[in-house]
């Protein structure tokens, strides 16, 4: 199984303990994209939609999809519209009614799709001066209380990797894969980068749940991995009871050429 397809496995979790995004990515992209009230929108890679509702709630119509058909149904339950249809399959393979969207979304999973398809393909489907919209999320170091012991206790399990991003970090920070594959695409304008900083302060049963969905940790076997989830929810809760993890949130908007 490749990693991009561990996530259906754990649809369930991946619904209840990932965050979302903040209100003001949905502002600035509405914004930045100049979309009115019934813009249509595709949204790649849906999850188990996190970005989904808050897309629709500012749309005319969403179609959403995902490889997972099991984060499609997480997805569909937690969005009930009528005005979002969702669709199981890869981006890769989608067809897409060429010139039909306003924007192409991707909140946290562009970093999945093969890029040499995925901006030609994005780029088809909207109509002219559209935009494709691709936002994620980057983890800093923990804070506050429970920080110290929480490197403590990832260290000795995870020797010599504290510091190290994971490939969606790596892949959303503005030095990252994202910048480089926009302007090599030659099919989008330069992109604007706006970045949300928020801390994220999560109870052990959530940061267990959320430890969990990340792929990252799916290299390790499954018994030190659990047992690795379970120690840092242990050391949160002796700790104060919530840990304080800075993120940010960086969003890439381009119109279609």
């Amino acid at each position: 199984m490749e990693q991009r397809d561990t996530f259906d496995a754990v649809a369930g979790l991946y619904g209840e303990a990932r965050p979302g995004y903040p209100a003001a990515v949905y502002d600035d992209l509405w914004a930045l994209a100049d979309l009115e009230p019934d813009a249509a929108v595709l949204e790649v890679g849906c999850g188990a939609g996190q970005a989904t509702g808050d897309l629709a709630a500012r749309a005319g119509r969403v179609l959403a999809i995902d490889p997972g058909p099991n984060l499609i149904a997480e997805a569909r339950a937690r969005v009930a519209s009528d005005k979002v249809a969702y669709e199981v399959g890869r981006f890769e393979a989608f067809v897409p009614e060429a010139g039909a969207y306003d924007l192409v979304a991707s909140a946290q999973a562009w970093h999945w799709v093969d890029p040499a398809a995925a901006f030609a393909k994005a780029a088809m489907a909207l109509r002219p001066r559209g935009s494709l919209a691709v936002f994620g999320h980057v983890q800093e170091a923990p804070v506050g209380p429970a920080a110290s012991p929480y490197r403590s206790v990832f260290e000795r399990f995870l020797p010599g990797v504290w510091g190290t991003p994971s490939g969606a970090a790596a892949y959303y920070k503005p030095d990252g894969l994202l910048s480089p594959q926009f302007a090599a695409s030659e099919v989008f304008d330069p992109m604007v980068h706006r970045a949300y900083a928020w801390t994220w302060r999560v109870d052990p049963q959530t940061l267990g749940r959320y430890l969990r969905t990340d792929s990252s940790y799916h290299v390790l076997p499954e018994a030190p991995r659990f047992a690795l989830f379970d120690a840092l929810s242990e050391v949160v809760a002796e700790n104060g009871g919530v840990l304080e993890w800075p993120w940010e949130t960086h969003l890439y908007l381009a119109r279609r050429r």
